[in-house]
């Protein structure tokens, strides 16, 4: 037999070609002159040349599909079946392209097929060709259907339309569900349909244990169909006696609703599922005026906008979450019975959609994931950069190509950590600052914004740390407001003299090293926790204000470093410890992604249990509290050099690694 196929190089198009060619079949696919070269992965796959798979040149938004006339010639009576493939399939795309695809190119290949004196004609139409139909669609069912205010709906309800009045070949059509991927290999070749939640499993699933229950959506029905069912079905009925004329609904008899096929991919991608759904039509009872009013209120937009954006979830997608039609395919499987042709169940194959979808599909795994991505050619800065964490974390910058500004206080110490990145290759800019002087920070804000123009990522990173129990504390305020000096009023200083050139630009990025006390309530550290506590609220403020000028702020609750910082206190030497190396990789995978917060379970933890529990938590830190006692201080006023360390010390240290004690 010989076939021509529109949309053959697309995703169903590659596997029904198989079929066909399986049969002894010749394949005629409609292609551009530019994309001719796709057709040879479809014959390598198929095992044949351009004498079973050829190529047709031609365009399906032009005039009898932008095919010439001696083409049409020879194609003329040697056609058996005139597959119709080719349309829009993006819910995101334009009216206008729907249309000239969807409509417009469903006429004319119906022009061609009677030009060519096909014999059968079979159009791929969709299940949305019944719009938003409230009930069950049959399969003789058309001009029932519901209200089509999306494009995408409308389109596929006005081409499927096409064929019934105007086609004089003799036809079939098929009205698939959502098709997805193949169900032995997962094969697919973009996202659609539940894909777009694909995304939001996974961010769940980094962000709770699989075992936690979570509260989702009920929703309405979703009918997916794999593409190796659809196509084996299709290829079955279109070359079965009798059945010209006829609808068949290629579905799944019995679709699950939104939240079963959320938890379904959940389950396959390892995630938490949802253990308690809520079905909006419980909210029924609330007038259709207040809730489209409530939707239109700005803050709900944008809060709505913003989600869908950090999802991938176009808004279009949304309005199918309660969708209201359900598919009869009777003749569907009357055709196919005893074939053994039907639909998988969903759980069955679910596994291999998600694992093809996160090895090939993934948004992510096309994005620039690299430092030198984030930050080559971009303006850097670092505070406290000659030693620790800033250190560490200025040789990852200057490797990465940064335009690395560096800033500390003491002028020989600063020069030779600038010569020594700059021998690596590092683009080093050099400026002496205290940054606790008010002064000094706005002649530095001034000096780089000369220099450099403006800012593109500023990271906080020069602190104080004093380890001292409030007990002998109360003669020395003094301790209080110089790390509140340098901590809090230092960092903020910065952060509004760069702020300016940042929102013009509506472009910046603001990481501060704040701490893992501020999660846990760090015994003997009322001093620094206070004053990281400060800047971090001040920069929550400050991203709410400044969230729509792409304005970002990323707070890392760092856990204990080996830094000189923490050098005096000797006891931190038998303790774990994270090195500057690693510290630096947090702040890297801070600029790479831009989280709002970056944090260590135990971090997190301990600011969970401090708010639900806040007892618990006192006892816990008190506990540590007394278990670690101040630091010895020897015959100079210094701290002692040597402090011994018990072995239930270093146990209950190793259970609450990084926690300051």
């Amino acid at each position: 037999m010989n076939y021509f196929l529109t949309g053959g190089t697309g995703f169903i198009g590659r596997f029904l070609i198989e079929k066909l060619i399986a049969r002894g079949g010749t394949v005629h696919l409609l292609v551009r002159e530019q994309s001719q070269f796709k057709l040879d992965s479809i014959r390598e796959r198929c095992g044949v040349d351009d004498t079973r798979v050829k190529a047709v040149i031609g365009d399906l938004t032009s005039n009898n599909l932008g095919i010439d006339s001696s083409t049409l010639k020879e194609l003329s009576g040697n056609i058996d079946h005139f597959f119709h493939l080719a349309a829009v399939y993006d819910m995101g795309a334009d009216e206008e392209a729907q249309l000239a695809t969807n409509v417009d190119g469903t006429r004319e290949a119906i022009n061609v097929a009677d030009a060519i004196k096909a014999k059968h004609f079979h159009h791929v139409s969709s299940i949305a060709a019944a719009g938003l139909f409230k009930g069950t669609f049959r399969e003789d069912m058309f001009e029932e259907a519901g209200k089509m205010d999306h494009p995408y709906l409308m389109t596929k309800h006005e081409s499927e339309k096409v064929v019934r009045e105007e086609c004089k070949v003799p036809y079939r059509i098929y009205r698939p569900g959502m098709v997805i991927g193949h169900s032995e290999t997962g094969a697919i070749d973009k996202i659609d349909g539940p894909y777009y939640f694909f995304k939001m499993i996974q961010k769940i699933r980094r962000a709770l244990p699989q075992w936690m229950p979570t509260m989702g959506v009920e929703g309405g029905r979703l009918n997916i169909v794999p593409v190796d069912y659809v196509v084996n079905a299709m290829d079955h009925i279109a070359h079965a006696d009798g059945e010209d004329g006829k609808c068949f609904h290629l579905v799944d008899p019995d679709p699950y609703k939104v939240g079963e096929v959320l938890n379904i991919f959940s389950e396959a991608g390892h995630a938490p599922q949802m253990g308690l759904r809520i079905d909006s039509r419980m909210f029924g009872f609330i007038p259709a005026f207040i809730r489209q009013s409530l939707k239109n209120l700005p803050p709900v937009k944008r809060f709505v906008s913003a989600f869908l954006d950090d999802m991938g979830i176009p808004r279009s997608v949304v309005s199918f979450l309660n969708y209201p039609t359900r598919f009869d395919s009777r003749e569907t499987e009357r055709v196919l019975n005893g074939t053994g042709i039907e639909v998988p169940r969903l759980p069955s194959y679910a596994p291999v959609i998600w694992d093809f979808w996160e090895r090939n599909l993934d948004p992510d795994l096309f994005k620039d994931h690299t430092l030198k991505g984030r930050v080559k050619g971009k303006v850097c800065v670092i505070t406290g950069a000659t030693s620790g964490i800033g250190l560490a974390t200025a040789e990852k910058l200057a490797e990465a190509g940064a335009i690395l500004v560096i800033g500390a206080r003491t002028k020989e110490t600063l020069d030779e950590v600038a010569e020594s990145l700059r021998e690596k290759g590092g683009n080093i800019h050099p400026y002496q600052c205290d940054f606790s002087d008010m002064d000094d920070c706005d002649r530095f804000v001034k000096a780089v914004l000369d220099d450099h123009g403006h800012v593109d990522l500023l990271i906080n990173n020069a602190g104080r740390s004093i380890r001292r129990s409030l007990s002998l504390s109360f003669d020395r305020f003094h301790d209080f407001e110089r790390t509140m000096q340098l901590n809090y009023f230092g960092s903020v200083r910065l952060i509004m003299g760069f702020a300016p050139s940042m929102l013009e630009h509506k472009s910046g990025h603001v990481i501060n090293i704040s701490s893992i006390g501020v999660l846990t309530n760090a015994p003997r550290f009322s001093a620094y926790v206070a004053s990281k506590s400060a800047l971090d609220s001040f920069s929550r403020c400050a991203a709410a204000e400044w969230s729509d000028k792409n304005v970002k702020f990323t707070t890392i609750n760092m856990p204990l470093v080996k830094t000189p910082m923490i050098a005096p206190t000797k006891i931190y030497d038998s303790v774990p410890t994270l090195s500057p190396e690693e510290a630096a990789d947090l702040i890297a995978h801070a600029i790479i992604e831009r989280p709002k917060r970056v944090a260590t379970r135990l971090g997190t933890f301990a600011q969970v249990l401090h708010a639900i529990a806040p007892k618990i938590g006192e006892i816990v830190m008190n506990t540590g509290y007394r278990m670690f006692p101040d630091s010895p201080l020897g015959e100079d006023g210094k701290p002692a050099k040597k402090q011994k360390v018990s072995s239930e010390q270093v146990a209950f240290a190793a259970v609450m690694r990084g926690i300051h004690w």
